[in-house]
């Protein structure tokens, strides 16, 4: 069953238009960077030079990759969640999933190959682009320290940023594995997949703005902040625990999801 739906997922042209919209978006990044790029960090930097002295290539593949982490965290979770949720709600739509109940299929199994189908996907396409990010990145700007301003500016040397990007992306993963987890389960309540995607947004909006507030102790429990948890990475103090607390209870809201999803599913009458 699983490898009918992921059969289906890459016949889809839909699949091979996300990664190529992934791709393009990417593209851009890097190539506003090469023209511009050096041009925006001389503005910024121009009153710090006035106190400090900077040295070396600041412009180079390291910062490229932090952008994109950060340049992609909104679009790239909405791209997979529409194709995410398209593996339910498409075939609501066309009557695919009446089709497949007159068969002998557990209506359980059906819905967890799905998820894990979701699965696979966004961890092909973080793949994807952490491969080509870290390729073009390095081979165009070459290799450097790393500078970042997070209420204060931190300063990681070359080797020690490389992990920290490494973990980020890791992190990061889990983030887009909740989003698309998440749209599944929205296809499964709403069924139309226009409705999915709107509802998809909003929820990507909403935890956006969430993510802003301060809700006090509430912050560290609530999962709009937890989706956040990567850019902890590039903190100057690395707290491993808290990072691990954070993802771990990211993964158990992750599996609320599903479970909610499955239940649900499991108990509707497709027809």
């Amino acid at each position: 069953m699983l490898k009918i739906e992921l059969f289906k997922l890459f016949k889809e042209a839909k699949t091979w238009y996300a990664i190529a919209a992934v791709l393009i978006i990417e593209f851009i990044i890097f190539f506003a960077a090469y023209y511009q790029g050096r041009t925006v960090l001389e503005l910024l930097l121009d009153n710090l030079r006035q106190s400090f002295y900077f040295e070396g290539n600041l412009l180079n593949g390291n910062l490229l990759l932090y952008i994109v982490l950060n340049s992609l965290w909104f679009n790239l979770p909405l791209i997979l969640m529409i194709v995410s949720s398209a593996l339910i709600t498409e075939e609501y739509k066309t009557g695919t999933l009446k089709t497949l109940m007159l068969q002998a299929v557990s209506k359980k199994k059906l819905i967890i190959a799905k998820y894990i189908t979701s699965l696979i996907f966004t961890i092909l396409m973080l793949g994807i682009l952490m491969l080509t990010s870290f390729l073009l990145a390095y081979s165009i700007f070459g290799d450097g320290d790393l500078v970042v301003y997070l209420g204060t500016l931190n300063f990681f040397s070359s080797e020690e940023a490389f992990f920290r990007i490494i973990c980020a992306f890791a992190s990061g993963t889990l983030s887009m594995i909740f989003f698309t987890t998440v749209s599944i389960t929205l296809g499964i309540f709403l069924k139309e997949p226009t409705k999915t995607w709107i509802a998809s947004a909003l929820f990507l909006i909403l935890c956006s703005i969430i993510l802003k507030a301060d809700f006090g102790m509430m912050n560290d429990l609530l999962f709009p902040k937890l989706t956040n948890s990567w850019q902890q990475f590039f903190n100057y103090d690395l707290d491993i625990k808290k990072i691990a607390f954070n993802n771990l209870l990211l993964f158990i809201y992750t599996l609320l999801f599903a479970g909610f999803g499955i239940y649900k599913f499991s108990k509707s009458d497709i027809g």
